[in-house]
């Protein structure tokens, strides 16, 4: 087995990813491979780990639904099974995602998910239908759930404030919590005002280290989900939060293999994308009780400011990592409308004449 370099996160996180996939892999039909070494080249390993699967759970739904599957092992399955599928089977695993059983759990699939399974589906079945590998492509047939868009929850100017005083202050927090806090309260308050100030994603922000902050150019290197880097730049209230932190990170001892982490948990270890959600989570909670607040709704915050402050989309999308504009525009809808009513008054074409 590969011996992994903590001192890397991304490529840490690339060798797990790796590792992972070929246990999973060891559980699919062997024609498997053909497909993951075909797309390797254009997609990530986070990409092909979670293709694989949702591609395992189709198999293991056929095994537990098909009599024919049923018989022989999903490893021995042949690729003259996918042309087997038909449409009707597809649109039955689509129905068994809503509530299954697994490993004694109950799982459940919105429209997203199940939306997501069917394209990781898609993607499978076209991959063998346009190399000639396979007759039939039934996952095209099926169309995707139509998905309701949710309400896009962000916190408002005044809650982004108190949000951070409460970062700082703790005072909502309770007993064992502010034990908690005393030894934190620095790093906190600069790793909150990071991701409202930058819009970041949380795994980005725990993949920083401490040399990917040039406070000359006053920005941070962050590796983006396609695995490309890139410089975000940020403002004083973020440079005097990272200065404080860093005052403090020097005389902290890292764990071996954790010395360039930038932000270190209690273990002096770098912090995992799941601390980082419950921080957030604790936090805001004492601040709204109406809003369920993560790590992405502080990054749709701070694009919101963003695009309120400049009205330039491709801006907000270029900062946010966003591939395609009309993601960020999805988001963004309902202050583009604002904007839209504004323009409504923008434009005079006469003088006002006076009232009679």
């Amino acid at each position: 087995m590969a011996v992994l370099n903590k001192d890397n996160y991304h490529d840490n996180q690339n060798k797990n990813n790796i590792l992972k996939m070929r246990e999973v892999l060891n559980t699919l039909p062997g024609f498997c491979n053909i497909f993951f070494r075909g797309i390797a080249e254009y997609t990530s390993t986070r990409t092909r780990l979670a293709y694989a699967y949702d591609i395992r759970l189709f198999f293991e739904f056929l095994h537990e639904k098909n009599a024919a599957c049923a018989k022989m092992r999903i490893e021995d399955y042949p690729i003259s099974l996918l042309d087997d599928v038909k449409r009707l089977d597809i649109e039955e695993y689509l129905e068994y995602l809503t509530l299954y059983q697994k490993d004694g759990r109950e799982i459940t699939n919105d429209e997203r998910g199940k939306a997501r399974k069917l394209a990781s589906l898609r993607s499978f079945y076209n991959y063998f239908y346009q190399n000639e590998l396979i007759e039939n492509n039934p996952a095209a047939l099926v169309p995707l759930p139509k998905r309701h868009e949710k309400e896009i929850i962000r916190l408002e100017p005044n809650e982004v404030a108190i949000l951070l005083d409460q970062v700082e202050a703790g005072t909502k927090l309770t007993k064992k919590e502010q034990e908690y806090h005393k030894k934190t309260k620095i790093r906190d308050v600069a790793l909150l005002t990071l991701l409202l100030g930058t819009g970041i994603r949380v795994s980005e922000c725990v993949g920083l280290d401490i040399n990917d902050i040039n406070f000359d150019e006053g920005g941070i290197k962050i590796r983006r989900k396609g695995g490309y880097e890139t410089i975000i730049y940020f403002g004083e209230e973020v440079e005097t939060a990272l200065l404080d932190y860093l005052e403090e990170r020097r005389h902290m001892i890292p764990s071996e293999g954790h010395e360039n982490a930038l932000f270190l948990s209690l273990q002096n270890r770098r912090m995992a994308v799941r601390s980082v959600e419950n921080l957030v989570k604790k936090y805001s909670s004492r601040v709204t009780s109406l809003k369920k607040i993560t790590p992405h709704k502080l990054r749709s915050t701070y694009g919101t400011n963003l695009y309120k402050e400049t009205g330039d989309i491709y801006l907000v999308a270029d900062v946010l990592g966003h591939k395609d504009v009309n993601t960020t525009r999805k988001h963004y809808a309902d202050m583009e409308q604002e904007r839209r009513r504004i323009a409504a008054n923008a434009v005079q074409l006469r003088e006002p004449k006076p009232r009679r």
